[in-house]
């Protein structure tokens, strides 16, 4: 498999654990165009009510995640959304060459997919213990140009956005654990 194939399943997987839908719209929409053509297996993301669907939700999305509080309840329950379609997005991308790299691809996109909605959810939760809006927008802006950005290096150079998912990979397992800690005390604070 070449480094293209490889940058799709990872970039894939990494931006649908901060943009799913995001991730899902652009990239439907860039087949739909003819700007960029897709495996056969992802073609489906250029179905007129994929690319509605998805984009109605990416709309959603944006705006929903401009609401400290209420940004963190939607992370909540787009970890069960987020993480599988990583998954399923990697998947796909290499199942045309062979099955057995599918999995693989797969059990890779859900993981990059679960590191960066983690590193995403657990930072913005406590961005929200902030009383100023300004730091929740900007970091969820820095998430939308993140994330369209990864998408249009995965497309255009490959071996730049598999250099910079594995630093980012590498940032998120350095700043889960102080994450983790840091919620904890939270909870630990609003239970006392």
């Amino acid at each position: 498999m070449d480094a293209l194939t490889w940058a799709l399943a990872a970039g894939l997987g990494w931006t649908s654990g901060i943009r799913l839908y995001a991730t899902i719209f652009f990239m439907g929409l860039l087949q739909y165009s003819g700007q960029h053509t897709l495996p056969a297996s992802l073609a489906v993301l250029a179905h007129p009510w994929v690319i509605g669907i998805s984009g109605l939700l990416f709309i959603t999305e944006f705006l929903a995640d401009k609401v400290p509080g209420f940004d963190s309840l939607w992370d909540a329950v787009h970890t069960f959304i987020r993480i599988p379609g990583g998954a399923l997005l990697a998947a796909a991308a290499v199942v045309d060459a062979d099955p057995g790299l599918a999995v693989a691809a797969g059990l890779l996109g859900g993981t990059l997919a679960a590191g960066a909605h983690l590193t995403k959810a657990g930072s913005r939760a406590l961005l929200n213990l902030s009383p100023e809006p300004v730091s929740n927008w900007l970091a969820s802006l820095t998430e939308d140009v993140l994330s369209i950005s990864a998408l249009w290096a995965m497309l255009k150079f490959p071996l730049l956005l598999l250099g910079m998912v594995g630093i980012m990979a590498l940032v998120c397992l350095l700043l889960l654990p102080q994450l983790w800690r840091g919620i904890r005390r939270v909870l630990s604070w609003r239970s006392s």
